[in-house]
């Protein structure tokens, strides 16, 4: 049996997600000579090649996607014994949230589960654009609200809220007229750009879920909701939002107007997938009682 060590698969994995010995070399703070003798080592040991090198470009085998796949999984499962471990030690859970709606329902849930008797800590993480679903994943957090659209490998997840999308116009646009619009109103306009997004997560904020579109997209790069809204209120763009987005962020020079076809933005909370935890179990439970009991999330705390 060929036993792999935790130190090996995360050269592996840089190696395997950078395309390149000197870029993962880098990135791991090592020098590349050994970075390449213990990819080699791994390779004689697994008796397979990971890579296919050449004078212009390295690309992974399909064993090495295989591996890459599985080196993700076991480095994440190690560094969520390790944070998990760590909170266990101070009685804590860690919930995380990303700003603007799922942030105020965060408070409600802490609120109600903090009130229950012998409850551990409940610590918070304010977290940015797709990073949920990772810090769940890897441990960094136990619980999750997830905000469409989002990733669920490796985890199990509860809805909670589902609500309809507005666009939001800078007040002088020519569709601000109208008082309704369709995405086919949208299709090729400039949109803001989340950088981290993948393709399928751009087609959604773009409405283009629902009307494809062979157009490339166009728009300014946002990372957080403050420069999306001065994209969209300098006329560089405009957004496909949540519609609990327009109570939040109430603007002179920005209008808001329902889709009538775009998908729902849904709200889950989401844990590791398999995971068998008592006070999860009523963290979700508490969720689920919020949201049935139609708490106002468009309102700010």
């Amino acid at each position: 049996m060929v036993d792999l060590e935790v130190r090996e698969l995360r050269y592996f994995q840089a190696v395997a997600e950078e395309l390149n010995f000197t870029r993962a070399a880098r990135r791991l703070g090592i020098a590349q000579p050994p970075l390449s003798k213990a990819i080699r080592q791994m390779e004689r040991r697994l008796d397979t090649n990971l890579f296919v090198r050449n004078s212009h470009q390295v690309a992974l085998t399909p064993a090495g996607l295989r591996l890459l796949d599985e080196a993700r999984r076991v480095l994440d499962a190690v560094s969520a014994a390790v944070h998990r471990t760590r909170r266990a030690a101070r009685s804590a859970l860690m919930i995380t949230a990303k700003p603007c709606v799922t942030t105020d329902l965060l408070r409600h849930i802490v609120s109600a589960v903090t009130g229950l008797p012998d409850a551990p800590r409940i610590e918070v993480a304010v977290s940015g654009y797709g990073e949920q679903s990772g810090m769940v994943r890897d441990g960094r957090a136990d619980l999750a609200l997830l905000g469409s659209p989002y990733d669920l490998r490796g985890l199990d997840a509860e809805p909670l809220v589902a609500e309809s999308r507005v666009a939001a116009l800078p007040r002088t646009h020519p569709l601000a007229a109208r008082a309704s619009l369709a995405c086919r109103d949208l299709a090729d306009l400039p949109m803001p750009q989340w950088p981290s997004a993948n393709a399928a997560e751009r087609d959604y904020w773009a409405g283009r879920d629902t009307v494809p579109s062979g157009e490339p997209l166009i728009g300014p790069t946002v990372h957080d909701n403050s420069q999306l809204l001065e994209a969209v209120a300098l006329g560089q763009a405009v957004a496909l939002v949540p519609a609990s987005f327009a109570k939040w962020y109430i603007r002179d020079d920005i209008v808001y107007r329902p889709v009538r076809d775009a998908s729902e933005y849904t709200i889950a909370i989401a844990w590791r997938e398999g995971l068998r935890d008592p006070w999860i179990a009523r963290v979700v439970h508490a969720a689920v009682k919020i949201t049935a009991g139609a708490v106002d999330l468009a309102e700010p705390a």
